[in-house]
């Protein structure tokens, strides 16, 4: 079994760019989209995780294989672009929080004081030409698409909010290391860097456009074939 680092390295002697950071054993959305382009151009199923043939792959000898660009699913590259995007100030409502939750199928929410993490998943899917879950209830993602072992690049993730049964969280995948799962989502890492205490709260920061997770965080593949109603 290769670890994170000893794929890392393979997939730098293949030319594939993985950042400043190199192999540095943290497998982030660099790394997995590297995977990602990597399996595709081996034939493999591309889901950006480095199972057993894949790591196999990446031992051969022959590192001639034409390298191919990562590719992001087209919903990451739309929420890409909202980056940035918060609710107004004071009494106001900013207007494309208000879009997105038209976007979703929720047209009658004119207030971006209503949680809108799920209203960004399902406007960037409606966007890309995909069913969302129908649904603003973070956690109805659950049951949604097919259930993935490990992240992977723009797969939907959900992580739950205390003990509520109902009560959490959704984004995009973006990375993850070995304790964390990084997403990009409506009210938090549109506008910011958001850590997570193990109570699931998601406090909003300035900084960087991702949101750490726990790694129980349940990640799903999100493709058009597996999607459920």
């Amino acid at each position: 079994m290769m670890t994170v680092a000893e794929i890392q390295r393979a997939l730098l002697a293949r030319g594939y760019e993985l950042g400043p950071s190199g192999a540095d054993g943290d497998a982030g959305p660099r790394t997995i989209a590297a995977v990602t382009a990597f399996q595709r151009s081996a034939g493999l199923v591309a889901d950006g995780i480095a199972g057993p043939k894949t790591q196999a792959a990446l031992q051969k000898a022959d590192i001639s294989e034409r390298r191919e660009a990562p590719e992001k699913p087209g919903w990451l590259v739309l929420a890409e672009g909202e980056v940035g995007v918060r609710e107004g100030a004071g009494a106001a409502n900013n207007p494309r929080v208000v879009q997105l939750f038209a976007d979703a199928g929720f047209s009658g929410i004119k207030q971006d004081s209503v949680a809108w993490c799920a209203a960004a998943v399902g406007a960037m899917l409606k966007r890309a030409g995909h069913k969302p879950s129908g649904s603003l209830a973070a956690r109805s993602y659950e049951s949604w698409g097919v259930g993935l072992k490990e992240p992977a690049l723009g797969a939907i993730a959900t992580k739950k909010r205390g003990n509520s049964s109902w009560q959490g969280h959704v984004g995009f995948v973006v990375g993850a290391n070995a304790s964390q799962i990084f997403l990009l989502g409506g009210n938090q890492a549109m506008r910011g860097r958001s850590r997570h205490s193990r109570a699931r709260s998601s406090p909003p920061t300035a900084g960087q456009p991702t949101c750490p997770c726990r790694r129980r965080t349940r990640c799903q593949r999100r493709s058009p074939e597996h999607a459920r109603a």
